[in-house]
């Protein structure tokens, strides 16, 4: 929860701004100013404090207990012109929360953390549980001295300057190892604990087996990712807690599928309680991996709990990202996020121009030009099944006419796959011409490079014969000049020649131009790969220079 904290009718108007944008995230805070402070300071993992920053250093100094457990706290100004990350910035969240409080007010975040302004990502920051000389690693990554990287499992992560050697270390591993002077150690959660439990065991029986069982095999508990057992245990009120306590989730497995896992010790018990030969086994490996700890039994008599743990294989990250028609203030705010993340960026040479500037320092850039999807396609797979973070990018929408579809059929259930979507170039176009889509709509590509002109014209007649508004991709280039008068004549069998067309060059980019015209007066020459073609529908009509089509016919025909 975020409290929300204000002292005057200006700073009341913008705090209620907040809150209305975050109604569910957000808590307001009435009353003298000091104590509003002190109860959202006890009740809140973040604060916004529509105050002085002298004013809220001197509110909150004295309730300040530490680093990992102070809330982050976020100050604005009176006139809404800055959101000053003052408390917390990486472990209370608040510099991301000064971006977001930025973001709706219109005000400008300052961040002052050391890793943040020069671009670096904070190893606090990865997601990760991070111990040992922290501040003495990030400090030598600040100062550009030698960092090296040992890293024990894959893990993606984003792009960091490491050496092969160094005085200072980043150490990757699920190990229970002490860091030593000048190291600090991430714990990726690659352990899966597999559990069996008879009804009613104690959660500290679960407990005791569980913590021995990592403790004997050199293992980390901060890495363990999940608690699996069988679905008819799901409830199990031991299972339950323990996992609780561990921090993790209870994953849970029908019997049937655990019965296919091939397994070193089963057992006719559990195959008679619950129709599997082995739980606390079949439930870690379930998802593939190393057996590092076979099963075992808790110490209680008789024994209530079985237990295995099994490492995962570090899944490799790719990011498909849509960048979106070309504007800065088009590109997503998760679009930016999934850039920086990446240590590792495929894509068109001149889409990498258009957010270099946004990369973090040492990202490995893999550009290529016009007609290489595939081969971009199948890099950014190869890069991730490294085990990498892998950003894709693409223009517009990276699942329209993009990357998305030749990435995803060469990735495989080896690797995470995240689609960041963009905004489209025709609800850019769209946007700019008026309102065209406002009824059923269609897009349709008429470049024949991948696809039969046959099946092209046969998608155009069916959207003709259906009434449907039409977006023409790809419509026209110097090497195919007579797709798109084509396809306009089909549309012209079932359009009257009155009917609204927009064109739209370069939306949201410099060069933009924007002209509406109808299906008789539209001359194809002026039409280029960089243009995008609207085509109403038979109630699209041009109201006050723009093209709008009814969300009804019968609106329409109210409306006459």
């Amino acid at each position: 929860m975020i409290g929300l904290i204000s002292a005057t009718a200006a700073g009341a108007a913008a705090r209620d701004r907040l809150a209305a944008a975050w109604p569910d995230r957000t808590r307001v805070y009435g009353g003298p100013v000091a104590d509003a402070v002190r109860a959202a300071f006890a009740e809140c993992d973040r604060l916004v404090c529509f105050l002085a920053t002298g004013a809220v250093v001197r509110l909150v100094a004295p309730l300040l207990h530490g680093k990992t457990d102070d809330p982050g706290v976020v100050c604005v100004d009176e006139a809404g012109r800055y959101a000053v990350s003052l408390l917390g910035g990486h472990g209370g969240g608040a510099n991301e929360l000064a971006r977001e409080v930025g973001e709706v007010l219109g005000a400008e975040p300052v961040v002052t953390t050391a890793t943040d302004a020069v671009g670096l990502p904070g190893l606090d920051t990865l997601g990760l549980p991070v111990e040992g000389d922290v501040a003495a690693v990030s400090r030598a990554l600040l100062d550009g001295e030698a960092v090296a990287l040992r890293a024990e499992v894959t893990w993606p992560l984003p792009p960091l300057p490491v050496a092969a050697e160094g005085a200072y270390t980043v150490r990757v591993t699920d190990r229970s190892v002490e860091p030593a002077g000048g190291e600090a150690v991430l714990r990726p959660p690659t352990l899966v604990v597999g559990m069996g439990a008879s009804k009613g065991a104690p959660v500290e029986e679960v407990l005791a087996l569980v913590e021995s069982a990592l403790r004997e095999a050199g293992l980390s508990a901060a890495s363990v990712a999940e608690v699996a057992t069988v679905d008819a245990k799901a409830g199990e009120p031991g299972l339950v807690e323990a996992a609780r306590r561990l921090g993790v989730p209870l994953v849970t497995h029908p019997a049937e599928a655990l019965a296919r896992v091939a397994v070193p010790n089963p057992s006719n018990a559990p195959l008679a309680a619950v129709g599997t030969p082995s739980v606390a086994e079949a439930a870690a490996l379930v998802g593939g991996g190393e057996l590092l700890v076979p099963k075992r039994k808790s110490a209680g008599s008789p024994a209530m709990a079985t237990c295995a743990v099994v490492r995962r294989p570090g899944r490799g990250r790719l990011a498909v990202v849509g960048l979106g028609p070309g504007a800065r203030d088009l590109l997503t705010p998760r679009a930016r996020n999934e850039l920086r993340r990446a240590s590792v960026l495929v894509g068109l040479d001149q889409y990498v121009d258009q957010i270099r500037d946004l990369l973090r320092p040492g990202t490995r850039v893999l550009e290529s030009g016009l007609g290489a999807e595939e081969e971009r396609a199948r890099t950014a797979v190869e890069e991730a099944r490294r085990g990498q973070a892998v950003a894709l990018i693409g223009s517009g929408d990276a699942g329209v006419y993009a990357m998305a579809s030749p990435a995803l059929a060469e990735a495989s259930d080896d690797i995470d796959v995240i689609g960041v979507p963009g905004v489209t170039a025709a609800l850019a176009a769209g946007a700019l011409l008026g309102a065209p889509l406002g009824h059923d709509h269609v897009s349709i590509s008429l470049s024949d490079l991948h696809t039969p002109w046959e099946v092209i014209e046969r998608r155009v007649r069916a959207a003709a014969e259906a009434d449907l508004v039409v977006t023409f991709y790809n419509p026209r280039s110097r090497g195919r000049d007579w797709q798109l008068p084509k396809a306009l004549a089909v549309l012209a069998g079932h359009r009257a020649p009155a009917t609204p067309v927009g064109i739209v060059r370069n939306a949201s980019r410099a060069d933009e131009s924007v002209r509406l015209t109808t299906l008789a007066a539209l001359d194809p020459a002026t039409v280029d790969m960089m243009t995008v073609v609207t085509v109403g529908n038979t109630a699209t009509r041009q109201i006050a220079g723009r093209m709008v089509t009814p969300r009804g016919y019968r609106w329409q025909e109210e409306t006459r």
